[in-house]
């Protein structure tokens, strides 16, 4: 007798408690091809980066990090690599920070999509459009608007998305302002997958260097970026990333982690 096979599932991928914000545990390869998938069923899906800053600043602002529940949070940098090592016994499968791998996102999909790009000054938003243009020409990328707007402007921009409905929206106002934006004003009557991608449109511009490969390679570009503008972002290095081990060490310490 035939008996019909069961329908494939596939498995949700781990997610990991660091400090309070769950991280999704997948591969590069798996992330791009779960994006393309809500963009291709129009499943809306926030979409934003932890870092150790970003930990931080959730830790310490608690309407940040609620609203990052309803986010697919993925992995960006050495500091929560260490700590899912601490805490889980493992790295996490690979480094997604955002300027690396929204680029190659949108290179590795064929069919044509509508970008919006929402936020950072307005020189610099309008030539990270024409790099993205030049990196993945078969897509469109539209600029909406500079990152400062007020109430008024702001009810433009919504306008607009509606009109638009972009597959993807590149919303670059920093964190958290940026995700609380997201979470506050968008639908899926506005886009299909918003991303939060702080520096993202200054570091294709131009207007910001990013660190040489070697040091990318190393996991050292918050070095670089910390000699590049030493007296902005003393506070979030030289503070913060200890500050961020010894609140990881303080959760491994409560058990409130899978590791062991």
């Amino acid at each position: 007798m035939n008996v019909d096979a069961p329908n494939k599932i596939t498995p949700e991928p781990e997610r990991r408690d660091i400090l309070g914000t769950d991280v999704t545990a997948i591969g590069r390869d798996a992330a791009i091809a779960m994006l393309a998938e809500s963009i291709a069923e129009r499943r809306f899906t926030q979409v934003t980066f932890l870092n150790a800053h970003n930990a931080n600043v959730a830790v310490a602002d608690a309407r940040f990090r609620q609203v990052l529940a309803d986010f697919l949070v993925l992995a960006d940098g050495v500091g929560v690599d260490i700590a899912s090592k601490m805490l889980y016994g493992e790295p996490f499968p690979d480094n997604l920070n955002g300027t690396d791998f929204v680029p190659e996102f949108l290179r590795r999909q064929k069919d044509r999509l509508t970008v919006g790009l929402l936020g950072a000054r307005r020189d610099n938003a309008l030539a990270a459009a024409e790099k993205l243009a030049e990196h993945a020409p078969q897509h469109e990328f539209v600029f909406l608007h500079d990152g400062y707007f007020d109430g008024a402007e702001e009810k433009a921009i919504l306008d607009r998305l509606e009109e638009i409905r972009p597959d993807v929206l590149l919303v670059a106002m920093g964190v958290p302002r940026q995700e609380l934006w997201i979470a506050g004003k968008l639908g899926g009557e506005h886009c299909t997958v918003p991303i939060a991608v702080g520096a993202l449109l200054d570091f294709l511009s131009g207007a910001v260097p990013r660190a040489p490969l070697w040091m990318r390679r190393l996991r050292l570009e918050w070095l670089f970026r910390l000699g590049l503008e030493p007296r902005r972002l003393w506070r979030r290095y030289v503070v913060g990333n200890p500050l961020f081990l010894l609140r990881v060490l303080g959760q491994k310490l409560s058990g409130k982690a899978g590791g062991g």
